[in-house]
């Protein structure tokens, strides 16, 4: 018998996107190192991958990350 063995419940209604199977559960159902979530709805949870993307890119462009201050450089 495994003493650390739990098994994770989820709450009905919450959504996840498993990123080992591709696939959106109801609940989580793998490990939370494997998942993204939770989300309100299904189709929030099938739509993780591009709001990932999304939220990289904004991250990636934004000037407040990526000026000369912030990373300790001079302007002139």
């Amino acid at each position: 018998m495994a003493l650390f063995k739990k098994k994770t419940v989820g709450k009905p209604g919450e959504w996840f996107y498993c990123l080992e199977h591709n696939k959106v559960e109801e609940g989580p159902d793998c490990p939370g190192k494997d998942r993204m979530g939770p989300y309100a709805s299904r189709e929030d949870a099938q739509h993780a991958m591009r709001t990932a993307e999304e939220r990289n890119l904004q991250w990636e462009t934004d000037p407040r990350w990526h000026d000369s201050a912030a990373r300790g450089e001079d302007d002139g």
